[in-house]
């Protein structure tokens, strides 16, 4: 069973981009929990912001959302250390929080002197640590990357959280499919790139035969506002692309919800927007995302129902991995 069938509603987010300082989470955070959002996604970029520790603070701040890191790139971290984390996190907020580990970007791995030979193998050997480590099990491991001897964790989570591993190539699609619980898939994924994911996905969990849910999330570069369209050409420029075209969206909510649609459609279970470091309120942004576009967002392409924040109506205004 995939994600889509699991479920008959999109869940919608949006990204705090790590562009902005850490200084502004906070308000950010706090106007997406008020505003009803989803789900709030930071990225631990280098050398912008961490990914844990923003987390923490952002779910402590607020009241009900579900925050998401994409992704902890694992040539930086022990994964023992990867595991006290996660089960810190879950245990103090049961329920809300999606982590993701992957690649990294492979030239940064390169500045910092983590760069593995073989990235394949080393996100294997931390997927397969990591789940054991948080499903309370003792691991000893002696792989080409992952060593471990006799190690359990004193508080693991009280039952499995859902692991995530961010992909973009066949080979670590399939790898996630056949070891992770979901995939995040980049900024900018169109949505024949989706359904392809899907599909090489679903091979690895058939090789491994899993037949549990496999949500993905999809990051879709989004801008509103008057200015909308310069500022999504900046985009394009920046991320090299030839046009915006099935990279993302520009303009107000019902073009906005048309695309999320369009994204559910072709297999993602949650759809990411992904504003532009330039947006000019993105505590506005996030009111936009739960209220004006989370209610036409549904996968049958109808409207879910009112919006679920206490200003209805208000307008205001993946990690890249380059590893086959």
């Amino acid at each position: 069973m995939t994600g889509s069938d699991a479920q008959t509603t999109t869940r919608v987010g949006a990204v705090f981009v790590p562009q902005l300082p850490p200084e502004r989470l906070k308000s950010v955070a706090q106007a997406a929990d008020e505003a009803g959002l989803d789900e709030l996604w930071l990225w631990e970029d280098c050398f912008l912001e961490s990914g844990i520790t923003t987390a923490v603070a952002a779910l402590a701040w607020t009241q009900r959302l579900t925050v998401g890191v994409g992704l902890l790139p694992v040539p930086l971290r022990n994964v023992a250390i990867t595991a006290m984390e996660l089960a810190t996190v879950h245990r103090l907020f049961p329920g809300r929080a999606r982590i993701a580990v992957g690649h990294g970007v492979q030239d940064w791995m390169g500045q910092v002197g983590a760069r593995a030979e073989s990235p394949l193998t080393l996100l294997r050997e931390h997927l397969t640590a990591l789940r054991s480590l948080l499903s309370g099990r003792r691991v000893t491991s002696s792989g080409r990357y992952v060593k471990l001897d006799g190690v359990a964790l004193d508080w693991p989570p009280p039952r499995m959280p859902e692991l995530l591993s961010g992909a973009t190539g066949d080979h670590t699609l399939r790898l996630a499919g056949e070891l992770a619980d979901g995939t995040i898939l980049t900024g900018g994924s169109t949505v024949a790139q989706v359904r392809r994911a899907r599909g090489l996905i679903d091979e690895g969990r058939a090789r491994a035969g899993r037949t549990d849910p496999h949500r993905i999330v999809v990051y879709l570069h989004c801008a509103t506002g008057p200015d909308a369209a310069s500022r999504m050409e900046a985009e394009r420029v920046r991320w090299g692309y030839d046009t915006m075209d099935g990279h993302g969206v520009a303009g107000g909510a019902e073009a906005v919800a048309e695309a999320v649609r369009a994204w559910a459609a072709a297999g993602a279970d949650t759809v990411v927007l992904q504003p532009t470091p330039d947006d000019p309120d993105p505590e506005g942004f996030m009111a936009f995302a739960a209220q004006e576009v989370t209610p036409w967002s549904t996968t049958d392409h109808g409207p879910a129902g009112p919006g679920r924040g206490p200003a209805s109506g208000c307008l205001r205004g993946v990690d890249r991995e380059f590893v086959s």
